[in-house]
């Protein structure tokens, strides 16, 4: 039973303001092949700390799918792609997935190196 792996990938995760955002976003990373997908989830409801007061904002959210060994090249992607002044990235491991999944993203980001 082989079929999971420990994978050298993680899932990303950001917000933009809207879903037209997200798309320029995301395509704009793929274009690079940093990353091998995302999914865009609109309509989330974002509550936090702003320059001293509690923001409310609906946002989309995104998950980024990449190589953990890409997160250097993604970072300095968001410093010119993402709208965000301070654009939330967050990298979460990937502790087991599925080969073929796993094999199909280090395919679709190998040309990135």
């Amino acid at each position: 039973m082989n079929s999971l792996t420990k994978p050298d990938a993680v899932v990303v995760l950001t917000t933009v303001a809207s879903a037209e955002a997200a798309h320029i976003l995301v395509r704009g990373l793929l274009e690079r092949r940093i990353i091998a997908c995302a999914t865009i989830l609109p309509a989330a409801q974002s509550l936090y700390w702003w320059q001293g007061k509690i923001a409310d904002e609906q946002e989309t959210v995104i998950l980024i799918k990449t190589r953990e060994s890409l997160v250097g090249e993604l970072q300095a992607a968001f410093t010119e792609l993402h709208p965000y002044a301070v654009p939330e990235l967050l990298a979460l491991t990937v502790t087991v997935g599925s080969r073929r999944y796993l094999d199909w993203l280090e395919f679709e980001t190998d040309l990135a190196d």
